[in-house]
């Protein structure tokens, strides 16, 4: 494994870097309290997948022009995009800004955020329709699989929701689930 300190214009970023050298690689955004470690699981079933990952250390302040400072970095022109929680927020904003980026987009219990979540609360109500193919991942609430359901109207793309019987962290309950599903966008059928 590989640690990066790259310049961004919202600070420094650390990222751990591995996996194989391949054409393939996923940027992963993690959850507020999530720690790089926490995608270590995903990561090997990613690397023997013939995936290469990035997992951001921390996100804080972090916009789609830092993702696009830390793409330039790694010397990565297209790249498929996960994220977890707050990363997940995060994901959906870089890809409907900057999707000539990404080539699939994953995220964990997030719906776009121009729709109300699950209290209501509009995170960001101007941001654009994603053009990629994207797979949002659920537990069995009800509210948060209705977001993901009416998220697929700002989707131009192939677009799933993946519903799991868990109700905790799907990210640590379900490492298989999560590296599979990312395996299937970074694959052209």
């Amino acid at each position: 494994m590989e640690s990066r300190r790259i310049p961004t214009p919202a600070g420094v970023c650390t990222l751990r870097v591995d996996g194989p050298h391949t054409q393939h690689a996923v940027l992963m955004l993690p959850g507020r309290s999530d720690t790089a470690a926490d995608f270590d699981e995903v990561c090997v079933r990613l690397h023997n997948s013939g995936l290469r990952t990035a997992v951001v250390e921390s996100h804080a302040g972090m916009d789609e022009k830092a993702v696009r400072a830390v793409l330039d970095d790694l010397g990565l022109p297209m790249v498929n995009l996960f994220g977890h929680g707050a990363g997940a927020e995060l994901a959906w904003q870089t890809a409907a800004r900057a999707y000539d980026r990404f080539i699939s987009l994953v995220v964990i219990g997030r719906g776009h955020p121009a729709l109300p979540d699950p209290r209501g609360d509009i995170k960001e109500p101007d941001c654009p329709a994603v053009e990629v193919a994207t797979t949002v991942l659920v537990g069995s609430n009800a509210p948060e699989r209705r977001w993901a359901e009416l998220s697929g109207r700002y989707v131009y793309g192939d677009y799933r929701v993946v519903p799991l019987p868990k109700t905790g962290d799907i990210l640590r309950e379900s490492p298989r689930e999560v590296a599979t599903e990312i395996v299937l966008r970074t694959s052209i059928w």
